[in-house]
């Protein structure tokens, strides 16, 4: 048996145990995704997308059932899809401050969509569809880990880039056997220069950037040269 409940105070808005099932249930599934992406080190993570989901399952809720005290005038028309669609348009400012650009590369994009995929979900459920906002968060693990496996193993395969973190013996020639055997491979180098790391005083250490075909590889390949010590991914964190 559902219970509804009017508040007085507050213009006689109308409020039941189902709207509260819709909030936590958008509260949960978007902090599944959350999880996610706190486990993957993200800024937004927990937090931020249990907020933005829930926050947009009450955003829709109070438009669909917080304006019944005002609908009985004969001039007054309700719209709730015009308030969701503002919450679409809105979040996207929420997005672009997580998406940053540095040293040419755009990096936060997946969890820039990932809070935008919150706010879809909390929407869902605020509007009663429970079996699509879950579908959703099944799909978001398709997505997130599924396609991670695939698009590693395309990029192996295909073009791509990566910076890399080098540290070799000074004095050795190894940065021009590095420079020959990327020649050999057809991998471009657009970027090189000299990495302050905390190094031995005997060795150096350069920051590179390659492109070309199964560029995943370069880390193992440069990584076999005669005086080279280590190899390291000097990508900030993936999105």
């Amino acid at each position: 048996m559902e219970v509804w409940l009017a508040d007085p105070l507050f213009g006689g808005a109308v409020q039941s145990g189902r709207h509260l099932i819709e909030l936590f249930a958008a509260f949960g599934l978007t902090a599944i995704i959350g999880l996610e992406r706190t486990i993957q080190g993200k800024v937004a993570g927990l937090r931020t997308q249990t907020i933005v989901g829930t926050s947009s399952a009450l955003i829709l809720l109070v438009s669909k059932y917080g304006f019944g005290d005002v609908l009985s005038a004969r001039n007054i028309e309700l719209d709730p899809s015009r308030v969701a669609a503002q919450v679409v348009s809105g979040i996207g400012f929420l997005g672009a401050g997580i998406i940053i650009t540095r040293r040419g590369a755009i990096h936060g994009l997946t969890t820039a969509a990932a809070v935008w995929e919150s706010a879809a979900i909390g929407l869902a459920a605020g509007a009663g569809l429970l079996l699509l906002a879950a579908a959703v968060v099944a799909l978001h693990f398709v997505s997130a880990l599924a396609f991670n496996v695939v698009e590693r193993q395309l990029t192996a395969r295909l073009r791509g880039t990566v910076r890399l973190q080098i540290v070799y013996d000074n004095g050795q020639g190894v940065l021009r056997e590095i420079l020959r055997i990327c020649g050999q491979r057809n991998w471009q180098l657009t970027e090189l220069e000299a990495d302050d790391g905390n190094i031995d005083r005997d060795q150096v250490a350069v920051a590179m950037t390659l492109s070309g075909n199964k560029i995943s590889n370069a880390a193992q390949v440069l990584s076999e040269i005669d005086g080279v010590s280590a190899v390291l991914n000097a990508e900030d964190e993936p999105d």
